[in-house]
């Protein structure tokens, strides 16, 4: 059986092995996602990088992913709430938000050409079974008003899209092509005094201070005063024994199986779905130039306890001939995913001067992008808003009201927040990047278009010359009035009369 992934054949720069000693500001162990993203936003900060990889970067489960860039966790957000207390709930969710707004961000600063597209999740009712089960409706209809009550865009629906069972629509997630992506990013870490080293294999990392590191590649030796260890399983590096052997006791690997196929078009639309099962199955939909293809996967179960890993495949692949007959399978793979007790990721401190991060569950995408968030943070001296909620230790989690929201009110993402959650109002989240669309805000119409950064422009959509609305030009992004011909730009300036003055901001 050829279980090659379907993303392995974009072509990726070589890069050579370390062949002498070097001193760098920090030194990144791991060149899948977690490492790269992490090693990138160290240079972008102004440090001087080593990233270092055993093998080839991305080739390892980086290349097993089905890259879907998801906010929403595989514990619900009422469950989150019970464990955790709403305000960590929020903030885990919060977590995940700012990781694809740091994603889209690096893909705009980089101009990476790889398939990223905002797009809506959708849970739903179980494929095994009444769609319409009583009890998973009645869960899902709980889940959206808890999700909603926290400031999110959630909606129960009685039929989503295409799949046409009950389900609650997530909006602003999002998924990419996770090779594209990285392979760009790994080329942006070298240079400038960043080095990326591939087939070397870290073997010892030794020091008993913050600022004296030595990290062992065969003969060589990186000193650094920064390791980020970002590893599938992390190393045991200079981490004592105890600790280490407790973190890797507390991880649970699963291997879960994937498939894609061809699809007839305009079956399903461009979105991301995963079911109430345990282990639940996914799917996401793409456009694609040949025709809709979907990557559906499932039947996860603890690796190494399968009796035949193709039964697994049989399984899925059962699953999809079901809900879409006469899918033409084109690619099988399998990945591995850990799993940690209480559901979070481990993100942080091991020793001094080591930081690690594992345990992303099923949003691995999402949380290695916050695990390289923190340990930029950490590493340049900010205090980032998950440094305690993700720790490795988890003391402070089970800890009274924590008003996270106002003690990071300055933090980069929280400035922005509003583009996901929270104040600004669902109707203004419903405008796409590049898009216009003329809004009742406040009782008031208002022209809104959503800029390619992600920031918006409001301004009147009542017309400065005869008080008619105008309306969204799709091919020239202008505001037109129907009336009398003036025409406005995004931000309101008049471009052609007769108006004379322009759209004030609202």
């Amino acid at each position: 059986m050829n279980t090659k992934p379907f993303w392995i054949d974009v072509p990726q720069r070589k890069f050579p092995a370390l062949s002498r000693d070097m001193t760098f500001d920090a030194v990144v162990v791991g060149g899948g996602v977690a490492g790269v993203t992490t090693a990138y936003l160290m240079k972008r900060a102004g440090l001087k990088v080593a990233l270092v990889e055993r093998g080839r970067c991305a080739q390892g489960e980086t290349s097993h992913t089905t890259a879907h860039l998801a906010a929403v966790t595989d514990f619900t957000f009422c469950e989150l709430t019970k464990k955790f207390g709403s305000s960590h709930a929020q903030a885990i969710w919060d977590a995940g938000f700012a990781a694809i707004h740091q994603i889209d961000e690096n893909i705009q600063q980089e101009s990476i050409d790889c398939d990223f597209e905002w797009t809506d999740g959708y849970l739903h009712t179980s494929f095994d079974g009444d769609s319409g089960n009583a009890k998973q409706v009645k869960q899902l209809q709980d889940e959206a008003a808890c999700v909603t009550s926290a400031g999110f865009d959630a909606e129960y629906m009685e039929s989503i899209p295409g799949l046409l069972r009950p389900g609650i629509r997530f909006d602003h997630q999002a998924k990419f092509h996770a090779l594209k992506y990285v392979s760009a990013l790994v080329d942006a870490v070298n240079g400038d005094g960043s080095f990326v080293f591939e087939q070397s294999e870290v073997t010892e990392v030794t020091g008993q201070d913050k600022g004296a590191q030595a990290v062992k590649v065969g003969s060589h030796t990186l000193s650094t005063a920064h390791v980020v260890i970002a590893t599938h399983v992390p190393i045991v590096g200079k981490t004592n024994m105890l600790k280490a052997t407790v973190l890797q006791t507390d991880l649970y690997q699963y291997s879960t199986y994937a498939l894609r196929a061809k699809i007839k078009s305009d079956l399903l639309p461009s979105a991301m779905f995963w079911d109430m099962a345990t282990p639940y199955y996914y799917l996401r939909v793409d456009r694609d130039k040949g025709g809709d293809y979907v990557i559906f996967g499932g039947a996860d179960h603890k690796t190494g306890q399968a009796d035949d890993e193709r039964d697994c495949f049989k399984q899925v692949e059962g699953k999809l001939m079901a809900i879409l007959p006469g899918a033409e399978i084109t690619h099988r793979w399998s990945g591995q995913v850990i799993e940690t007790r209480d559901g979070l990721p481990y993100i942080g401190e091991t020793a001094s001067g080591q930081f690690a991060m594992t345990g992303f569950s099923g949003n691995g995408i999402t949380f290695s992008t916050v695990g390289a968030i923190m340990a930029r943070d950490a590493v340049t001296g900010v205090t980032n808003p998950w440094r305690e909620l993700f720790d490795i230790n988890r003391t402070a989690i089970t800890r009274g009201l924590w008003d996270y929201l106002s003690e990071n009110k300055d933090y980069p993402y929280y400035l922005i927040r509003d583009r996901f959650a929270g104040t600004e109002g669902k109707s203004s989240r419903s405008v796409r990047r590049g898009e216009g669309k003329v809004l009742q805000l406040h009782g008031a119409p208002v022209a809104v278009y959503r800029h390619p950064n992600g920031s918006l422009s409001k301004v009147s959509a009542v017309c400065t010359h005869m008080q008619c609305l105008v309306e969204w030009n799709t091919a020239e992004s202008s505001w037109d009035c129907p009336c009398h011909g003036s025409r406005f730009t995004t931000t309101g300036k008049v471009m052609a009369g007769p108006a004379e003055t322009p759209l004030p901001r609202t």
